[in-house]
């Protein structure tokens, strides 16, 4: 069973701070994050002391209006530039926010790609930041566009499913109407902040050895060397943690483009605030981490269990397509590790190669007749 909260729609129709005579100082119009999201409605003349009280800037960037929520808070705020904030010389303010809480409906978008297993592989991303860009809108245009390619991908093994969810509460939704679904998921991918400057940072599941996590750290490393891997909870936290709780423990990794934990300016400069615009979002990096999930995509669907069919070592000269000088660092590691039990990603890991040298080179010895490939059984659910 999953607990979801009691909680409501929260709509914003107007909020502004402005002098008493009438000259209107910022406003909702402008941005929507000169209001505090589920900030309760407030309207009255307060003293300059009040209204810091409730005001809210960004500790750092001095022109940037800061994202701030209060979700499970009962309180009434706004939101300003550290420029905007020092301006404030008047000793009154007249403060007006007219937000308004009824019951709605929570949205979920879902893509679905169906292949030929019932086994499925979910991507996630949240789509709840108003008026950013790196944080969320990234990671949903990457999700699409994965999905929009495997459309015309003929032999999937896995289904795939797209989730786009507000953040958190939208996952817990989902689950609890498709709970049939867990026992189905092989493993998770969040998406989110793929447009900055940065590396792609990946961070583990909770397992850290799943599928998931072995196919993506090895595709990672081998498409983005700049790239960095931290265990579950280390980077930066979304809905990867919904689905590796306890209950549902489907293996959802992150992928996202900050900062290391540490860094002054983590998880990125702009993180929560009106700077995260599209100026700050690098198409070519947007291209990049979507041909990242996309060979993450290639490797899950060719990490089979090869499976010997000979004994001893390989007499390489015997077979024309085991090329010995080409191939020669590969022979000497992975037979040794093809125990009919290991994945193929789990022998790259083992042997320190990459995901597809050791898919292609198994995939000769396929042909030669020498390995065969097998597939877990599907559970039946």
């Amino acid at each position: 069973m999953f607990y979801l909260g009691r909680s409501g729609k929260w709509t914003c129709d107007e909020a502004y701070l402005e002098t008493l005579d009438g000259h209107r100082l910022f406003s909702y119009a402008e941005n929507p994050l000169h209001v505090v999201s589920y900030s309760l409605p407030y309207e009255g003349i307060i003293s300059r002391e009040e209204l810091l009280e409730h005001l809210h800037v960004h500790p750092r960037l001095h022109d940037a209006v800061p994202f701030v929520f209060k979700y499970y808070q009962r309180d009434w705020g706004l939101c300003c530039t550290q420029r905007q904030r020092g301006l404030l010389a008047d000793d009154q303010y007249r403060v007006v926010i007219r937000s308004r809480f009824e019951p709605g409906t929570l949205k979920v978008g879902e893509v679905v790609i169906q292949g030929d297993s019932r086994e499925c592989i979910v991507f996630c991303a949240h789509l709840c930041h108003p008026a950013m860009a790196n944080d969320d809108l990234t990671g949903v245009v990457v999700g699409l566009d994965v999905m929009r390619t495997l459309l015309h991908r003929p032999g999937l093994r896995y289904t795939y499913r797209f989730l786009i969810v507000p953040e958190t509460v939208g996952s817990a939704a989902f689950l609890s109407h498709h709970e049939e679904l867990l026992a189905l998921m092989r493993g998770g991918m969040f998406l989110d902040v793929l447009g900055t400057t940065h590396p792609h940072g990946l961070q583990h599941s909770l397992a850290g050895n799943s599928a998931m996590d072995l196919c993506a750290a090895l595709v990672m490393r081998e498409m983005d060397p700049g790239s960095w891997t931290g265990a579950f909870l280390t980077g930066i936290l979304n809905d990867e943690r919904m689905f590796n709780a306890h209950g549902v423990g489907v293996p959802m990794v992150s992928l996202s483009r900050v900062l290391p934990k540490g860094h002054s300016d983590w998880p990125y400069r702009e993180y929560h605030s009106s700077a995260d615009n599209p100026d700050g979002v690098h198409w070519r990096n947007l291209t990049a981490s979507r041909d990242l999930v996309q060979g993450v995509i290639r490797a899950l669907e060719r990490n089979a269990v090869p499976v010997p069919l000979y004994k001893g070592e390989l007499f390489c000269s015997r077979y024309p397509s085991i090329d010995y000088r080409r191939m020669r660092d590969l022979i000497h590691s992975v037979p040794y590790f093809m125990d009919g039990r290991r994945t193929v990603a789990e022998i790259a890991h083992a042997v320190g190669h990459g995901f597809f040298a050791v898919a292609d080179f198994i995939d000769v010895l396929v042909g030669e007749g020498l390995v065969r490939l097998d597939w877990p059984q599907e559970p039946s659910v």
